[in-house]
C-alpha cells in the first residue's frame, strides 16, 4: 500500500486543517511555553542572538552593547543549544520543512524579476526591523501580548493591519 493512499496521511498532511485547529494548537503551545519557561512565546530575540553569535565568530565584540548588559547577555553566554527560544525556532524551521516535504508541497521557485527580488528583500528588512523595534513579532508582541491582555498586543494588532494594508498597496503599485 502506498503511503499517499493512507486516509490518515491525507487527513493530517495533505488536506488543509481548519483554522480553529491551528488556533487551539497555538493556544496550547503558548500555555505550555509560558508554564514551562515563565516567559511568553517569542521568536525574534533568538534571531538577534544568532546574528550576534555569527558576528562574534567573525571577530566582532558586543561587550559594550547595552542590549547585552542584562538577561540577553546571560542568554548570549550560554550558547545556542542552551537557549529555549533557539530550540523552538529550530523546531519551527525543521517542522515547516518536514510538513512541506511530507505534503509534497516543497518547491523552489524561480525569481521572476529583479523587482520581485527587491520587493522580497525590502519586505524582509522592514519586517525584521519592525519586529525588533516592537520588541517582538506577530508571535511575541501580538499573540503573546493579546493572550496576556497587554495593551501593547492590541496596539500591535491595529498597526499590523495598517502595515499590511499600506504594504499591499505599495506592492501592487511599485512591484507588480
Amino acid at each position: 500500500m502506498n503511503i499517499r493512499d493512507n486516509k490518515y496521511y491525507r487527513l493530517f498532511l495533505k488536506t488543509p486543517w481548519p483554522y480553529y485547529a491551528g488556533a487551539v494548537i497555538l493556544a496550547v503551545l503558548n500555555i505550555a511555553i509560558f508554564a514551562s519557561s515563565g516567559k511568553p512565546w517569542g521568536v525574534t530575540s533568538p534571531f538577534a542572538l544568532w546574528g550576534t553569535w555569527i558576528y562574534e565568530t567573525l571577530g566582532g565584540s558586543v561587550d559594550t552593547w547595552v542590549y547585552y548588559a542584562g538577561s540577553h547577555g546571560k542568554a548570549l553566554s550560554k550558547g545556542l543549544l542552551a537557549n529555549g527560544g533557539s530550540i523552538r525556532n529550530i523546531g519551527i524551521i525543521v517542522g515547516a520543512l518536514l510538513a512541506t516535504l511530507l505534503a509534497s508541497e516543497f518547491k523552489i521557485k524561480k525569481i521572476k524579476s529583479l523587482r520581485q527580488a527587491v520587493a522580497a528583500i525590502l519586505g524582509g528588512l522592514f519586517m525584521g526591523y519592525g519586529a525588533r523595534i516592537a520588541f517582538g513579532c506577530n508571535i511575541g508582541a501580538l499573540f503573546s501580548g493579546v493572550a496576556s491582555m497587554a495593551l501593547s498586543g492590541w496596539i500591535y494588532l491595529a498597526f499590523m493591519f495598517l502595515g499590511a494594508f499600506v504594504g499591499s498597496k505599495l506592492l501592487v503599485k511599485f512591484f507588480m
